[in-house]
């Protein structure tokens, strides 16, 4: 009974790890779209996350099976009920990189991004996918001081995002209201992709050690 468990587990873990890493991949789709204005690749992340929601309801039937079929305590049932969680945070790093593509498809053929942001959004769109990949490696790994680091990688996206901000309370900002509302949104949108890749690793830990890291 104990060796099929560790054999499911490790299979829910990796279709865990499975989603993140193909979320981070619609997220480097997503920020393409997103800077050259480009409409195929904005519908590629749309059409795929189908993709992504199955794995989802998958991971979430694999749950529910170590649950009825293994009946976990104690330190096993802690992993299964933070794996419910995970499942939570992985689908919405998703549904976060559907979202940046749902913009980059609304605005085009014009590109939804004023020109002096650009670089920002490259760079959050570089950090979130090293993001998803970190978390995606610590999901396969529960390395929980692979975990903890995840924590230090956000700090940078928070600061993108605060400075981002500053241009945005600029006098000299000439792009109008719709722009700073396309801007400020995207910009919560690589924030919380962050975050729950933030979370995903504090999860580990908690499977892992029972503590509640950064809490």
């Amino acid at each position: 009974m104990r060796t099929a468990y560790i054999e499911q587990m490790g299979a829910f873990n990796d279709t865990l790890g499975d989603i993140c890493g193909r979320s981070g991949v619609a997220m480097a789709k997503a920020t393409n779209a997103l800077l050259q204005a480009d409409l195929a690749i904005a519908e590629d992340v749309i059409t795929g996350h189908d993709e992504i929601r199955t794995l989802s309801k998958r991971a979430e039937e694999e749950a529910f099976t170590l649950l009825a079929l293994q009946a976990p305590v104690a330190g096993d049932l802690r992993v299964v009920v933070s794996g419910f969680q995970i499942i939570a945070d992985v689908d919405r790093m998703g549904a976060l990189a559907l979202h940046v593509a749902k913009v980059a498809r609304r605005r085009h053929p014009h590109k939804a991004l004023p020109e002096e942001v650009n670089g920002y959004f490259a760079e959050m769109g570089r950090l979130a996918v090293e993001l998803a990949q970190s978390a995606r490696e610590v999901l396969r790994t529960q390395d929980m001081h692979q975990a903890a680091e995840l924590e230090e990688q956000d700090d940078a996206m928070d600061d993108l995002h605060r400075h981002l901000f500053t241009v945005l309370m600029d006098r000299d900002w000439k792009h109008g209201v719709a722009a700073a509302i396309d801007v400020t949104l995207l910009g919560r949108y690589y924030e919380r992709f962050a975050d729950h890749a933030v979370e995903i690793g504090r999860r580990v830990v908690f499977q892992t050690t029972g503590m509640i890291n950064g809490a």
